[in-house]
Order: C-alpha cells, then sequence, then structure tokens
C-alpha cells in the first residue's frame, strides 16, 4: 500500500509543478497556447496502455517510469483545468490590477491564480481518479510491490479473496485522497459557492 500511494503522490506534486505552470502559459500567451495545447490535446485521449511500453523502453523498469506513467495520465485534467480556471478571472480583478501598475508576472500571480485555484482543485480531483486508474497498469508491468502487483499475484494463482482485497484497498484509498482534497480545499478556499 506504502509503494503504490508514494506512486500516485509522487506522480501528482510532479504533475501539478508541470501541469499549473503550462495551463497558466496557455491561458495567458497566444504563442504558449500554439505550440503546448495541441501536445495536451495529443496526450489527453490516450490510454496510457498504449504509451506504457515506450516509457520503459525509454525510461527502464524502475520506480521513474512507474511515477511518469501515471503522470502523463494526471497531466491532461490539470492543465485543462488550470487554463479554464485562470480564464475565469474577471474582467474587473485584472484591469483593476493593471491600474495598479502590475506587471503581466504579478498579473499571473496575484489575480490569475488565485481565480483559478477552485478550478486547479477540481482538476487535482479528476488527475488522482485517472491516477489511481493507471497505477493498476503501472504496476502490472515488472513491479515487485504494490496494490497492483499484488491483484496481479493474485490473479495468477487464482486467488479472489486477495483480488478482491486489492481492489477494495484501492477503492478506498481513492475515497480517501478524494475526500482529503474536498477538505483541504474548504479550508484554503472557503469563498467557493458564495456569492
Amino acid at each position: 500500500m506504502g509503494a503504490s500511494l508514494w506512486r500516485v503522490f509522487a506522480a501528482l506534486v510532479f504533475t501539478m509543478l508541470i501541469g499549473v505552470p503550462v495551463g497558466l502559459i496557455i491561458a495567458t500567451s497566444r504563442i504558449g497556447r500554439g505550440i503546448l495545447d495541441p501536445l495536451v490535446e495529443f496526450i489527453r485521449p490516450l490510454p496510457p496502455l498504449a504509451y506504457l511500453p515506450l516509457i520503459i523502453i525509454w525510461c527502464g523498469i524502475g520506480e521513474p517510469s512507474k511515477v511518469l506513467v501515471i503522470g502523463i495520465a494526471m497531466l491532461a485534467p490539470i492543465v485543462i483545468s488550470t487554463v479554464s480556471g485562470a480564464r475565469a478571472a474577471s474582467e474587473s480583478q485584472i484591469r483593476a490590477a493593471q491600474a495598479f501598475g502590475a506587471t503581466r508576472v504579478q498579473l499571473v500571480r496575484e489575480v490569475m491564480l488565485p481565480a483559478a485555484l477552485p478550478s486547479i482543485f477540481t482538476g487535482m480531483r479528476i488527475a488522482l481518479g485517472a491516477g489511481w486508474t493507471t497505477l493498476v497498469a503501472a504496476e502490472l508491468v515488472a513491479a515487485t510491490r504494490g496494490l497492483g502487483y499484488m491483484i496481479q499475484s493474485a490473479a495468477q494463482f487464482l486467488v479472489t479473496d486477495m483480488v478482491i482485497a486489492g481492489i477494495l484497498v484501492i477503492s478506498a484509498l481513492a475515497t480517501l485522497s478524494e475526500l482529503a482534497l474536498r477538505l483541504t480545499e474548504r479550508r484554503f478556499l472557503p469563498w467557493i459557492g458564495k456569492s
């Protein structure tokens, strides 16, 4: 369980560090949108099992390849939700910041990023669902520990109770991570849903 949790949350952190800036660039720059948006739209519909063999060829069968596969599956929801949220900043907020002499970087950091936070949290919740789904696929190939590995090993020996237990644990962990994100959202973004 610890190995699976580490893989999913390492992928989430890795994806947030890349996905949020990419989303902000797409939302604020025509050049960025022209270059990065087609890449995100190319990656978004690909199933993880399609690129898993390629990642293993390039990165080997160690932990980085598993985290990378999960991270790629999480990337599109985070980027798309960041773009949507950054564009949700009201025109009056943007003009007020510009009237006070805000630079482009300050405008993104002080106006657009806070406006995007509710959407980013929604994207994180969607991304975690994709991450837990992809985890099982990532651990089916060349893993020696983790819940996906446990399910695969149990299935080979027809140990149905272990397969069901693995499925239930993954479901419970996904539900707990969803609840933790909702609580964090309520704690740090109390204005959501209030006019």
